[in-house]
């Protein structure tokens, strides 16, 4: 079996675009992976197929010796894109592989320690504040909005979601954002009396919706600096969060912040590769271990999980995609031993589902691992034809 083309394809996904990768093979077996260049990531895509132009013709199956040969080829400009490309083509090879072997991939990985998964509900009320028109959703723009989402989230099942810092306090709604350059608050990304209690608020609201029996989840991401995630979370610890999620890049601060605090930390979805977790790792810098499976490829992503759990650390995966990258996760997670919970985004453009050739199958907050060769599914080519991104 040979390799015999590689192509991208891209589809509208309302405020960013759905991106995949397709490995054709002379035997007729397609793998498929799911990529994402709308954060951060510009340019990805030509990086995949520079990167892949070398692959023509060769046998795909064994994919550690090609990953390890384009690392080998890449060394002196390692991480970032480099990273995610490479990350992009294993995923495929990855699936073309367990579809030879008539298998699921997390079989080919050792097989399911789970079959059955806990998920939380990912950017709640995050991506109606200004996106609700496009998913043809009900818009938050108060409190009130938020009690009544927190109790679709109790109805459809779901056991935890997980929310951003949402101002809903000016009559403009805000999502706030200073650490990506989204909104005020940058360069300094200093902590603010608003923000305290307007996060406490937003939290209140969100239990007054769910009850009692939902944990709750509050991603960080990259807005303040030791200071403002100290201050901040202490100002929450009422509500007694299933964790706090906060990106660094000092594995020593990051440290200092979860030793100051009395909520677990949940970080480094933003790194690349065995090498940057491990002095994270070292320093009992989080609490969970948070993977990027487009990022840092399957077969990486396992080595990870493997450090991680000899330093006591459970794994979670960062997957705010696609469904692909969700059933490519949900392999990761069955496979692993240090499995946390998963992370789903529920709210999305309505034509999402169309994309699959078979949708997650999601029961009561959990998703059932999926049984067939490879992922599990592939990419509809026709539906990705017709929302060509914008």
């Amino acid at each position: 079996m040979k390799i015999s083309r590689i192509v991208d394809l891209h589809a509208d996904a309302g405020w960013r675009v759905f991106s995949f990768l397709k490995i054709e093979t002379d035997a007729g077996l397609i793998g498929w992976s799911e990529y994402n260049e709308s954060y951060g990531s510009k340019g990805l895509t030509v990086v995949i197929m520079k990167l892949a132009e070398e692959l023509i013709g060769q046998d795909p199956r064994p994919v550690e010796l090609i990953t390890a040969n384009l690392y080998a080829r890449t060394r002196q400009a390692p991480g970032g894109l480099i990273q995610q490309a490479i990350a992009a083509i294993e995923n495929a090879l990855v699936d073309v592989k367990a579809k030879a072997l008539g298998v699921p991939v997390c079989e080919m990985l050792g097989g399911p320690v789970r079959d059955r998964l806990r998920l939380y509900w990912s950017h709640c009320g995050t991506y109606r504040l200004h996106h609700a028109a496009k998913m043809g959703l009900a818009p938050i723009h108060t409190l009130d909005d938020i009690r009544k989402l927190s109790e679709h989230v109790r109805e459809r099942g779901f056991t935890a979601l997980k929310t951003n810092i949402l101002l809903l306090d000016a009559g403009s709604p805000e999502l706030y954002m200073p650490g990506f350059g989204r909104s005020p608050g940058g360069p300094e990304l200093n902590p603010s009396l608003r923000v305290e209690e307007a996060l406490d608020k937003q939290l209140g609201a969100f239990r007054d919706g769910t009850g009692k029996d939902v944990e709750f989840l509050l991603d960080l991401n990259f807005n303040f600096k030791t200071e403002g995630y100290i201050r901040l979370v202490r100002a929450l610890e009422r509500h007694r969060l299933m964790w706090v999620e906060i990106d660094s890049f000092d594995p020593r601060a990051l440290a200092l912040i979860r030793r100051s605090i009395g909520t677990p930390l949940a970080s480094c979805e933003s790194l690349f590769g065995r090498r940057q977790f491990k002095d994270f790792f070292e320093n009992y810098a989080m609490d969970v271990s948070i993977i990027d499976l487009p990022w840092n490829g399957i077969l990486e992503a396992m080595k990870i999980a493997a450090m991680a759990e000899a330093y006591e650390v459970n794994c979670a995966p960062h997957n705010f995609y696609g469904h692909l990258s969700t059933l490519m996760s949900a392999h990761f997670c069955a496979a692993i031993p240090n499995f946390r919970i998963m992370e789903v985004d529920i709210d999305d453009v309505p034509w999402k589902d169309d994309l699959v050739t078979e949708l997650p199958r999601m029961e009561n907050g959990h998703l059932i691992i999926p049984t067939k060769p490879g992922w599990g599914a592939d990419i509809n080519e026709n539906a990705v034809k017709r929302h060509p991104p914008r």
